[in-house]
Formats: structure tokens, C-alpha cells, sequence
């Protein structure tokens, strides 16, 4: 699933209104993940159907975790 900035923040909002204390994010290996976890997991992201190095998938990852907190604190960090 590929999700806008502003879908991937409403979805950290309502997992903070619903009392969620905490997520896990599991990123994938160049074949993905097994099936046995994908049926554990309540999203999936898509960064795109490129293959990317899991050191540049951990920064994109941070970067829209911080998008998300700003676009929700109103902050102008993202832009429509």
C-alpha cells in the first residue's frame, strides 16, 4: 500500500486516539517479507517497486515519520 504524506500522518493520528503506545516497523530484505509476517502485519508500505538499500529505506522512513508529526502540529514543513 502506498500511502500520501498526509494519509501516512492521519494513520499515525488515529493509532495515537485509538491509545496505541507504541509501533513496529519491519522493513524487508531485497525479496520482501515472508508471507507468515505480511498476514501478522496491519499495513504494509510501499516506498515505491523499486529495491532500495535498507540504510537509504530507514532515512525515508524517519524523514515521512517526521512529516507526519509536523503535518499533524500544523507546522508548514509539508507542503500540498
Amino acid at each position: 500500500m502506498s500511502f500520501t504524506s498526509i494519509e501516512f500522518a492521519q494513520t499515525l493520528k488515529n493509532y495515537q486516539n485509538e491509545g496505541v503506545k507504541s509501533l513496529t516497523f519491519i522493513i524487508g530484505g531485497a525479496d520482501g517479507l515472508s508471507k507468515e509476517m505480511t498476514d501478522r502485519c496491519q499495513h504494509l508500505i510501499s516506498f515505491g517497486r523499486m529495491t532500495w538499500p535498507h540504510l537509504l529505506v530507514r532515512g525515508m522512513l524517519l524523514e515521512q515519520i517526521y512529516r507526519a508529526q509536523q503535518i499533524l502540529f500544523g507546522h508548514p514543513y509539508h507542503r500540498v
